[in-house]
């Protein structure tokens, strides 16, 4: 199953979150602004979480968010 799929589907919030954090890790490169990067590691780090942690918690909300 695709994500498409789910919200075609019209699948709950917490099945959304259980497909996205299935399956293996990749490796992905983004190119952002240093400043930026870095005022997302201090984020993460004042909340006890990694950069890492920090991105997909970020995609997680958005690509869960139900439209209005």
């Amino acid at each position: 199953m695709k994500y498409a799929e789910l919200v075609d589907g019209e699948a709950k919030t917490g099945e959304l979150k259980s497909f996205l954090v299935d399956g293996e890790n990749v490796a992905v490169t983004i190119r952002i602004p240093k400043n930026m990067r870095d005022a997302a590691k201090d984020a993460a780090a004042l909340s006890g979480i990694s950069f890492t942690s920090l991105v997909k918690m970020s995609l997680i909300e958005y690509l869960t968010k139900k439209e209005k």
